[in-house]
């Protein structure tokens, strides 16, 4: 997804919201021989995670004798809460957290993260994760992603992808886009029979993924890397951000994008589409295993946005170990466990983009038709990272100024100047320039 980083105080709410007991005893026999660990993530129960998830506890318990804590928190509980939390006796021995600088790379370099690189030797983790892949795991002593010490595990990919209702599309005579001409084209022919053709959330991050699609369509690895590693600088009235607003912006005219949508959430959208109002969604293969689940009397396909050479996408989230837990062996074996043929595999055949399985054993058609797409990703170096990875508060700023973009209080030059002055005051306050 997923995957931001809005601070703020504690208080009453957070204290209710996570009101489990501390991680662990301070008893040395405890940290040794721990009767249980507290593990957090934040994946939907029927989705290709969620299932995997499950059967790593289940196979953690069977073969340690620990038992699992396990407590489901939301995407947003994790994202507002995590530097309070991980600061404090509340903390899990294990959590699931979005990637990048901003997020697990804010932490490690507070000293919120416990190092890795001792379990990446003994579990051989590197054999695993490599390339792009790593870049999510790995961060300098300023936040920075891509080198230094490891502080996050993932076990599988992701990417932002464009789902396609088939049921809709044949009912009203259209062909399934191959360019974006033909994606434009098809659009305007569900508006001229009275559908809003793209299901968006403005709220939350799936207009924000698609607007940053719209920019690596224009954009090459020196955009990339200035935007999201601070190598250079960015042109904020430049072609791919000025692209990327002016077309959400014409999207929005035209009635590809409903102006109603500023205030849908992410779920909500994913939920609209699947219900049949929406014939097109643009958002991460974490829906995958959903839609195959719970869609199972509709005809949908998928692929990557058209005439792009790079894509939104990365690692999955990955697993990290709070500095504070007691039980860090413990939490290293759960996340090995991850890792594992069998949880692989689970994962794979059921619509996830696993990155340790065994291809053979992969038997959905559907999933390797998925897990075949992100691999010619990784191929290609096509991977563009997210739009709000730069600052702790870029998530919530791109939101905010996309929503008056969508419902007219902004033009496009305005716009970028809110992105571009939230983006550099954000990158100052961090001292990450390079």
């Amino acid at each position: 997804m997923k995957s931001m980083h809005k601070l703020f105080a504690a208080g009453l709410a957070m204290a209710t919201m996570f009101s489990v007991a501390g991680c662990g005893s301070s008893q040395s026999a405890q940290e040794e021989h721990p009767d249980s660990i507290k593990v957090w993530h934040y994946e939907e129960d029927n989705g290709a995670q969620g299932k995997a998830w499950a059967k790593a506890i289940e196979l953690f318990e069977k073969e340690t004798g620990v038992k699992v804590e396990f407590e489901k928190k939301t995407f947003e509980q994790i994202r507002q809460n995590a530097s309070q939390i991980l600061n404090s006796d509340e903390a899990p021995d294990v959590m699931e957290y979005n990637k990048g600088n901003a997020t697990a790379g804010l932490l490690a370099s507070q000293g919120l993260l416990a190092n890795l690189n001792d379990y990446v030797s003994e579990y051989k983790w590197d054999q695993k994760i490599s390339g792009s892949l790593s870049d999510t795991g790995k961060y300098n002593e300023k936040g920075i992603m891509g080198s230094g010490d490891w502080y996050g595990i993932t076990n599988y990919g992701e990417d932002v992808i464009m789902y396609y209702n088939k049921d809709m599309f044949d009912k009203y005579g259209i062909e399934i886009p191959k360019t974006l001409n033909d994606l434009e084209a098809a659009m305007q022919k569900f508006v001229d029979n009275g559908i809003t053709p793209l299901s968006e959330g403005v709220a939350e991050y799936p207009l924000q993924h698609l607007w940053w699609q719209l920019a690596l369509s224009k954009a090459d690895d020196k955009f990339i890397d200035a935007y999201e590693m601070y190598d250079g600088d960015v042109d904020w009235q430049g072609k791919e951000t000025t692209y990327a607003t002016q077309t959400i912006k014409d999207w929005v005219d035209k009635g590809y994008i409903s102006k109603d949508s500023t205030g849908v959430k992410a779920e909500d959208a994913g939920q609209a589409f699947m219900n049949g109002t929406y014939p097109m969604f643009f958002s991460g293969t974490w829906w995958f295993g959903r839609f195959q689940s719970d869609m199972p009397d509709t005809n949908w396909t998928f692929s990557t946005f058209p005439d792009s050479k790079k894509v939104v996408g990365s690692s999955g989230n990955i697993w990290v170990i709070p500095e504070r837990s007691k039980k860090q062996d413990m939490a290293a074996k759960f996340i090995d466990i991850t890792l594992s043929p069998e949880v692989q595999n689970l994962m794979g055949n059921s619509g996830g983009v696993p990155i340790a399985a065994d291809p053979s054993a992969i038997t959905d058609e559907k999933s390797k038709e998925l897990i075949t797409s992100f691999n010619e990703v990784l191929k290609n170096n096509a991977l563009g990272f997210y739009p709000d990875w730069p600052t702790s508060t870029f998530y919530d700023e791109l939101n905010a100024s996309l929503q008056e973009l969508v419902n007219g209080t902004a033009d496009t030059k305005t716009v970028l100047n809110q992105m571009k002055d939230n983006y550099d005051k954000g990158v100052e306050a961090a001292g990450v320039k390079q």
